[in-house]
């Protein structure tokens, strides 16, 4: 027998050895310091966002005491549940009852400064508990945007003189406004809300569910499961690859030479976005199903066969169900890509002002990133901090929304 020979580790050995460890190193380190880069981004990010935010959820406010038992406005219950009843209160004077006790309040100069539909947000709580006019009630009322921008130091020098003697008289303060997510969309910071804007993209995002899902599911399964193999089917193939690289304002354009043509009552509305964004999103849905139903293992297909099952249980039944959590994650990557579009829903006229939120799919409404992007590009300060809140709202729903789907993909995930 002979003897077993230790290899020898010679001083090249040893240097490739060195090499091979500190290339791993280096790679290590790398990949780390991609990790913290992207975490300090993401980190300065939200950090900034959540600074300018804070303050877009807030508005600056007057402090007005009303004495509706010396106002001579009279109403009950049954006449304040009507819907003309913001009517019936404008004409018993009520804007004038809020001007004479707010120049008492704040003085003439002051008065002046309150914004001009703070009188409606009075009525609204009148309407909400009639029995308001029976007693004597302070409200915080909201500014004027001239006496807010003073308040935050900027503006001409006599409004910010106003504004300090306010102040110091405790009159006037920033307040958490919460009819900024109930109100819709306005001229006036100071009465700006994003409510019309979530709605509008609540009911975009529902109509390109509907339509995208079951239309990119079936053609997955389909094109997987059915279709033969030949030059037709390779060109679709093809085809659908390419639009999902397709920039989005080219389906703009075909929602504007399209379905605005086949509905030209219904331009700017939810439905008309829907149905955009859905051609948008479907190609992504289409992929990512093929790829998880071609995931499924082919002994699940042979099982279910072997047993009796007919082809369209095999599908519907047995790969279906499997293939979904995949599915639903291509589903959450165009959802998310579709609800922060812009460029399309310009196209086809979503970015017109609606002061009220849409009552359906068929009224005239605006989407979140489209009010996001209307409000950078106004001169006055105010709407700064508006659409950092806005861009906050933007994310929360986009965080429910994916939050959602994934609850749903891992409820439906099966292990084999």
């Amino acid at each position: 027998m002979s003897e077993h020979i230790a290899p020898t580790r010679t001083e090249a050995f040893e240097k490739r050895l060195k090499q091979r460890y500190a290339a791993e190193k280096r790679f290590k380190m790398l990949g780390l310091g991609a990790i913290l880069f992207s975490v300090i981004v993401l980190a300065f990010l939200l950090i900034t966002m959540s600074i300018n935010g804070i303050g877009g959820f807030q508005r600056v406010e007057l402090t007005v005491p009303v004495d509706f038992t010396e106002s001579g406005i009279s109403g009950d219950p049954s006449t304040l549940s009507q819907s003309g009843a913001i009517q019936n209160l404008e004409a018993q004077g009520l804007p004038e009852v809020i001007e004479f006790f707010a120049s008492q309040a704040l003085g003439d100069e002051g008065a002046s400064e309150i914004s001009s539909e703070a009188w409606r947000e009075v009525a609204t709580a009148v309407i909400e508990d009639p029995a308001i006019l029976r007693q004597s009630v302070v409200f915080e009322l909201p500014a004027s945007a001239d006496l807010a921008s003073a308040y935050r130091g900027e503006g001409d020098p006599e409004t910010r003189e106003l504004a300090q003697q306010l102040e110091a008289k405790g009159l006037i303060g920033r307040n958490f406004d919460t009819g900024f997510l109930s109100r819709a969309d306005a001229t006036d910071p100071q009465q700006v809300g994003i409510w019309g804007a979530l709605k509008g993209s609540i009911l975009t995002m529902i109509i390109t569910l509907a339509l995208a899902f079951p239309v990119g599911v079936l053609a997955a399964l389909y094109l997987e499961e059915y279709a033969p193999k030949n030059r037709w089917t390779d060109l679709i193939e093809v085809s659908i690859n390419n639009l999902a690289a397709v920039p989005s304002i080219i389906f703009g354009l075909l929602g504007l030479a399209v379905f605005l043509w086949i509905f030209p009552n219904y331009r700017s509305a939810p439905l008309i976005g829907g149905m955009t964004l859905a051609l948008m999103t479907m190609p992504v849905i289409v992929i990512s199903g093929r790829n998880a139903i071609k995931a499924v293992p082919p002994s699940i297909r042979d099982g279910a066969l072997a047993i009796g099952a007919s082809p369209v249980q095999v599908v519907f039944h047995h790969v279906l169900p499997l293939a979904l959590p995949g599915i639903l994650t291509g589903t959450i990557i165009g959802m998310a890509r579709a609800l922060g579009e812009t460029a399309p829903l310009l196209m086809i006229g979503m970015r017109a002002f609606v002061a009220t939120p849409p009552d359906g799919f068929t009224s005239p409404a605006t989407v979140l990133p489209v009010q996001i992007f209307l409000w950078s590009d106004e001169i006055d300060l105010g709407f700064v901090e508006r659409t950092s809140a806005a861009i906050i709202v933007l994310l929360l729903f986009l965080l429910v929304m994916n939050g959602l789907a994934i609850y749903l993909r891992n409820k439906f995930e099966k292990k084999w």
